[in-house]
């Protein structure tokens, strides 16, 4: 009797497992990538770009800028192609310069048959470094997008941080006189995916400039805007498909991510109309995004609302995410060796973090 069971279940499981391999879906990879310093060669007088000109410390010629735009569109034409031979769908971009710099991305010969839309204003960030969405337009169709401001004021006593609690970063926190804190905006992009409404929020919260500790109220008020915008949504639509994305220079375990934002790293945790990180499970196996010191840290993140990860396939559903880190993305030798293989001296690398990404599976 137990071995005709154990034949039984064989058969079971194989009629089973056919089934299933004739099931179809359409997939799609959402992606962000922090770009690491775009700029273009042209000097811009509204923002501190010159140290990104050809008379500038970092020499950058045009050579350099093109050979920038060659190794990102390398690695943005990669991204997902494990699970999916198409570029991502739609990407989120930070530390761009402009417009111009996202024209030329796409033009390269790897991206231009994708014939990616932009999206893109510029941000009061005072070195000009914004974010940006691009999109295959023959799936993806803008309804409507808009930057909503962060407007986060530096409190007196920490005007002044000790130098040894500085943290190394090119993306310094500027104040004015006021004590204004002058940051990325928050890119809220609306569209129809396939048919289907999908939200996407492109972030890049405020440094560490000034310490972690100094600097997290600015994090935390960055969460707090992103949650109003995902409320927001929500009470316009409680099934309200939301990708909010970008580099959070907080972990998933941070206050701005967990606490203030909400994110939970189990899906059965995720209350109705809440956020599910799938980062989260990745940062406590040791996988990161950048690295500082010897040790990784997973800043930048995808996190999703309740409503794509129910288990429906009739609609475009969450399946899993990633951290896109081959090997040609690392510095090969050196003190840094394993590292993110960035801008150096003047020489055009890929960036100082790895591309995130997350695939939306929908029964065909």
């Amino acid at each position: 009797m137990i071995r005709k069971s154990i034949v039984l279940f064989f058969v079971l499981f194989s009629f089973f497992a056919a089934i299933a391999q004739q099931k179809q879906y359409k997939v799609h990879t959402i992606a962000f990538y922090n770009c690491e310093n775009l700029f273009d060669t042209t000097n811009d007088p509204k923002i501190n770009d010159e140290e990104w000109l050809p008379s500038g410390s970092q020499s950058w010629t045009p050579e350099k800028y093109q050979k920038k735009l060659d190794n990102l569109s390398k690695v943005i034409s990669e991204i997902g192609v494990g699970e999916n031979p198409n570029s991502p769908t739609v990407l989120g971009v930070a530390e761009i310069e402009n417009r111009k710099v996202l024209e030329d991305l796409v033009k390269q010969p790897l991206l231009v048959n994708k014939d990616y839309g932009i999206i893109h204003f510029d941000s009061p960030d005072k070195r000009g470094i914004d974010v940006g969405l691009l999109y295959q337009k023959k799936h993806f169709k803008p309804t409507s997008y808009k930057n909503i401001p962060l407007i986060i004021y530096r409190n007196a006593e920490n005007v002044k941080a000790k130098k040894d609690e500085e943290e190394k970063t090119d993306d310094k926190t500027e104040a004015d006189n006021l004590g204004r804190v002058y940051t990325r905006d928050q890119l809220l992009v609306s569209g129809l995916l396939d048919g289907e409404e999908i939200h996407f929020i492109v972030n890049h919260w405020p440094s560490r400039s000034g310490g972690e500790k100094r600097s997290s109220p600015f994090r935390e008020a960055a969460a707090a805007l992103n949650k109003k915008i995902i409320d927001s949504l929500y009470q316009i639509n409680p099934n309200a498909k939301i990708i909010t994305m970008g580099d959070l220079n907080d972990g998933p375990y941070n206050k701005s991510v967990k606490k203030v934002l909400g994110a939970q790293a189990k899906k059965e945790d995720v209350q109705k109309q809440g956020l599910f990180n799938p980062m989260e499970e990745m940062s406590d196996r040791g996988i990161g995004t950048l690295a500082y010191r010897d040790a990784w840290d997973l800043f930048d993140q995808m996190i999703v609302s309740e409503p794509l990860i129910r288990k429906d396939y009739s609609n475009f559903t969450f399946w899993k995410a990633g951290v896109f880190n081959k090997g040609y993305l690392m510095q090969a030798s050196g003190q840094y060796k394993g590292y993110p293989a960035r801008n150096w001296n003047g020489v055009p690398g890929y960036s100082d973090h790895f591309p995130v990404y997350l695939y939306l599976i929908k029964q065909m």
